[in-house]
């Protein structure tokens, strides 16, 4: 059961990072700034979703403490983008 559970694990960590590559065109290739706020933000959930997948894979917390660390950046960074874009100001 374990190696199905590895096989999957792993198979869904190169889908992730297959879904990075197609974010990361759509940020470089945009056509407004708000397609490419959107694509990052996307890019940062995956990134999360690797972090988690890999802390299942080699049963270490220390995954976990990433990804909850990186979402609260990602959502504060993700707000005061959408603020700047909508007032032309940071604060």
């Amino acid at each position: 059961m374990r190696d199905v559970f590895m096989i999957v694990a792993i198979a869904s960590l190169v889908i992730h990072v297959g879904m990075i590559a197609i974010a990361v065109q759509r940020v470089w290739r945009g056509e407004t700034v708000m397609d490419r706020v959107v694509a990052a933000d996307v890019i940062a959930t995956l990134v999360l979703g690797i972090f988690v997948l890999l802390a299942l894979i080699d049963d270490d917390a220390l995954y976990m403490d990433l990804a909850l660390g990186a979402s609260a950046i990602s959502y504060v960074g993700t707000i005061a983008l959408a603020r700047y874009i909508a007032n032309r100001q940071m604060f």
